[in-house]
């Protein structure tokens, strides 16, 4: 009747959480904020400088900017503005699903510092004289042309300066003396007498004064259309900013490319999951079903806690999401594989059940920690998309851990004890003949697939591959370098995607037509899609051309990013800050947990990981870009989570024979804890692999980069965790045996090894 009751409970369970995720989830990915790269907008990174000399920016004058911008903002429509602070000096602006980055960037970057000057370019009035949200869009009485029009504070101030311009007169120049020059953005060196010629003068209009005006009525006119006289009265409205805006970065990306990097991202994410889950119950049987259920689970909340969050999500961060779903089948891969061995050894199903998720959390707990690790440095150097990807990461490993450990328990546990699972071993993946008689105290060698496996006996074959492998790298990078993207050189890379394919040629034509020839255009996606990248930051007004351009005569859509050499030198120094603190922290952390030895041995294993990376993106040529350093680093988490299992395992069966006299001895303890781990290794690599596998053939191309520095790092990650990070601490430690024998006891509060 209890386990009746229990199995009951399990019903429930599932159903209450079935029931509240589909009832609810369509809510919660509706209310969920998209990243540029999802729905199109606009992004654009300042740096903030002072307008007079010896004057500090400080963090009041950052945020009375940031308020000015959002009222700018305000005016332009849009609902989804986020202006953050970056640093002591910067300022970021990320404006999702805008149609018109170039207004936007127009009425951001402007200073709006409004003057009225007289022909010597004195200043005789300013923006502080302007009555606030006066200005407004009108039209002209005498010409019906758009005007401006604003109110002042005091007419007799107005006054005093119309009576002194209308008396003015000077034969010698050629202009009136009697002109009110208004200025917007008056900078040091700006004259008039360089200006009044120019079609396009920096000067806003310049009309007569031929009688004392006492009003407080302005009229700016000029050759405006209605878009641009309320585009001005708005920017007047919004005050003037207290400092100059120096662009350092910006981003366009195209509302199709949103729509379209959406679609496929999520598409290959179902597809990716799915296949996960068909591969666990089919290995695991009854746990790979209960696993299924947890994942769930696990995806309903990773994106009801990003949402409760405010979090912004990108495309990296629905890979953070798919490749969290990979690991967190890593623990309970840990967790069955355990109990899969105790059924081995004779154990009925409720001992192997407690012993297996006993015997696991250890391994699991360790891992999560050090892959934590790699996403703290991430999120603290990485930049805005890397951060987003970072905080999923994260949210990711606390949510597995969650639901992968103790979700797992509690509804496989609600089972252990019915009829239904006894002398069951099938149910999780255990052949009958393959159990061992529970007197049988005769300890065996693990096998993969009925078969004796002895990697340790060929270690200096896989020492030799990687020694060559390391040469060849070597070679590449030597010759080839890396093909870095312009987040680490700078300059600019516009992306065109059309309806119809593209000729190389003929894009390099066109933009060589508007003055602008590109270093290099590299079509991809059947041709529909052309890359042009420059090592120079092409302005504003020029971009916005080719948006025109490529719109009109290719019917494209065209996201366009600019990177200053100031942030591009800044990318390179944080990524190697964040993989050599990443490293650091390991060794500390491995060092503490385990012994030097180890921490020492997964660190060579972790730049073996890194170093192939480099080689493959040096020898396919393929553009590095600040994605593939998340990338790396998220390579290092799950490369010290394999080696810190593996590791785990040969200090439990150290700690079995509390003491190792010879090299032999230890050898074969090493060799029967990577065999125990290797099916473990195989499982978890096959499963993240499959998330991975589908964002590069079924994802969106801007992350094709991002997926193949993954499944690179991935298999170097499990080789290196299995043949080499755990024999070089074989052959270092077994080095000296013969004098120091390696004396594991295991006591309490203590994990480490003694020698």
């Amino acid at each position: 009747m209890k386990n009746r009751g229990r199995i009951v409970a399990f019903f429930l369970i599932v159903i209450v959480f079935l029931g509240t995720i589909g009832t609810t989830i369509t809510g919660i990915t509706k209310d969920i904020k998209l990243g540029l790269d999802l729905q199109g907008g606009f992004e654009i990174l300042y740096e903030v400088e002072p307008v007079e000399d010896g004057e500090e920016v400080d963090r009041q004058l950052l945020e009375s900017t940031v308020q000015i911008l959002n009222e700018r903002v305000n005016s332009l429509g849009i609902s989804e503005a986020n202006i953050n602070i970056e640093g002591e000096d910067r300022i970021r602006v990320q404006l999702a699903g805008i149609k018109n980055p170039e207004e936007a960037r127009d009425i951001l970057s402007t200073s709006a510092r409004l003057s009225f000057r007289n022909v010597s370019d004195k200043e005789l009035l300013n923006g502080s004289d302007i009555k606030e949200g006066s200005a407004q869009q009108d039209f002209s009485p005498q010409t019906n042309q758009p005007i401006v029009t604003l109110k002042l504070k005091s007419a007799e101030k107005f006054g005093n300066v119309t009576s002194k311009l209308k008396g003015n007169a000077n034969p010698k120049t050629p202009y009136p003396d009697n002109l009110l020059v208004i200025w917007m953005d008056y900078q040091k060196g700006d004259a008039f007498a360089d200006e009044w010629k120019k079609e396009d003068s920096k000067y806003v209009s310049a009309p007569a004064v031929d009688q004392t005006l006492n009003t407080t009525n302005v009229m700016i006119s000029g050759d405006f259309t209605v878009e641009e006289a309320q585009r001005l009265a708005d920017i007047i409205n919004a005050g003037s900013l207290p400092v100059n805006m120096k662009e350092l970065y910006s981003t366009t990306v195209g509302a199709q490319f949103g729509e379209q990097a959406l679609d496929k991202t999520v598409f290959a994410g179902i597809i990716g999951v799915s296949i996960i889950f068909l591969f666990m119950m089919i290995v695991y049987r009854f746990p790979g079903v209960i696993a299924a259920i947890n994942l769930t689970i696990y995806i309903y909340l990773i994106l009801l806690f990003f949402e409760l969050m405010n979090g912004v999500l990108t495309l990296q961060g629905i890979a953070a999401l798919i490749l969290g779903v990979g690991m967190a089948v890593d623990a309970n891969v840990i967790t069955f594989e355990r109990i899969k061995e105790e059924l081995r050894e004779g154990k009925s199903v409720l001992a192997s059940f407690k012993a297996g998720t006993s015997n696991s959390l250890r391994a699991i707990i360790d891992a999560n920690i050090t892959t934590m690790l790699a996403a703290a440095v991430l999120f603290i150097f990485g930049t805005s998309s890397v951060k987003g990807f970072a905080t999923m990461l994260i949210l990711s490993i606390l949510v597995s851990f969650l639901t992968a450990v103790y979700g797992t328990r509690l509804l496989m546990g609600l089972w252990m004890r019915t009829k239904l699972l006894k002398n069951r071993p099938g149910w999780f993946g255990v052949n009958k003949k393959d159990i061992k008689d529970i007197s049988d105290t005769k300890e065996r060698e693990p096998k993969l697939f009925n078969r004796e496996l002895n990697p340790v006996k060929h270690r200096k074959k896989f020492f030799i591959a990687s020694s060559i492998m390391v040469i060849l790298g070597a070679i590449s990078l030597g010759i080839f370098q890396l093909n870095p993207g312009i987040d680490f050189t700078a300059g600019s890379r516009i992306q065109i995607n059309a309806d119809n394919s593209l000729n190389a040629e003929n894009v390099e034509e066109d933009l060589d037509q508007l003055g602008v020839n590109p270093k290099s255009v590299v079509l991809s996606g059947n041709d529909t899609t052309a890359v042009a990248r420059y090592d120079i930051v092409i302005n504003e007004d020029k971009i916005a051309e080719i948006q025109d351009m490529f719109s009109k005569n290719y019917n494209a859509d065209t996201s366009v990013s600019i990177v200053s050499p100031i942030v591009g030198e800044e990318l390179v120094k944080n990524a190697l800050y964040a993989l050599g603190i990443a490293a650091v922290g390991m060794i500390i952390y491995v060092a503490f947990r385990f012994e030097m030895f180890f921490a020492v041995t997964a660190i060579i294993a972790l730049l073996h990981d890194v170093f192939f990376i480099l080689a493959i993106f040096s020898f396919t040529r393929i553009e590095f870009d600040v994605t593939i350093v998340a990338a790396v680093l998220t390579i290092i988490g799950y490369s010290i989570n394999d080696t810190i299992v593996t590791f785990d395992r040969i200090r439990e069966n150290l700690q079995k024979k509390k003491r190792v006299k010879s090299f032999g001895e230890l050898a074969k303890i090493v060799n029967r804890s990577l065999v125990q781990t290797l099916t473990r290794s195989i499982n978890t690599t096959v499963t993240t692999m499959i998330a991975v596998l589908a964002f590069l053939f079924l994802g969106a191309q801007s992350i094709s980069g991002f997926a193949i520095a993954l499944a690179v790092g991935l298999i170097a990650g499990t080789y290196s965790s299995l043949f080499i990070a755990s024999q070089l601490w074989l052959v270092w430690r077994g080095k000296n045996i013969k004098e120091k024998p390696v004396v594991f006891a295991k006591k309490k509060r203590t994990e480490g090894p003694q020698v």
